[in-house]
């Protein structure tokens, strides 16, 4: 029984560590776009004045964005430091199952 149990467990956590690798991925793309929408604000920024009122509003939504990189950071290293634990846990799963069929097939 405790085979099947394991089993199962380690399909859930593989189940788990492939959701949030598929998060990470899109946590990244969204920060290489949002890199790329900074460096356009900073070119179109360079082309005004620097005292006029787009510049300053292009400055804010140029800060607006580096606060929503900024929390897609953590977001991103959340969702690592789970996946480490996710993958320790795996493993010490698949210790286990090595376990459960050593003791099955053991003839004594």
């Amino acid at each position: 029984m405790g085979l099947v149990t394991s089993q199962i467990r380690l399909l859930y956590l593989q189940q788990q560590r492939l959701d949030l690798e598929y998060k990470i991925q899109l946590i990244t793309q969204s920060k290489m776009t949002l890199s790329q929408s900074v460096s356009d604000l900073t070119q179109v920024g360079n082309d005004y004045d620097p005292e006029s009122p787009t510049t300053k509003l292009l400055q804010q939504r140029q800060a607006k964005l580096k606060v929503l990189e900024q929390k897609l950071d953590m977001q991103m290293l959340q969702y690592q430091s789970r996946l480490k634990m996710i993958d320790a846990e795996y493993q010490s799963c698949l210790g286990m199952i090595d376990k459960n069929i050593q003791s099955s097939f053991t003839y004594r």
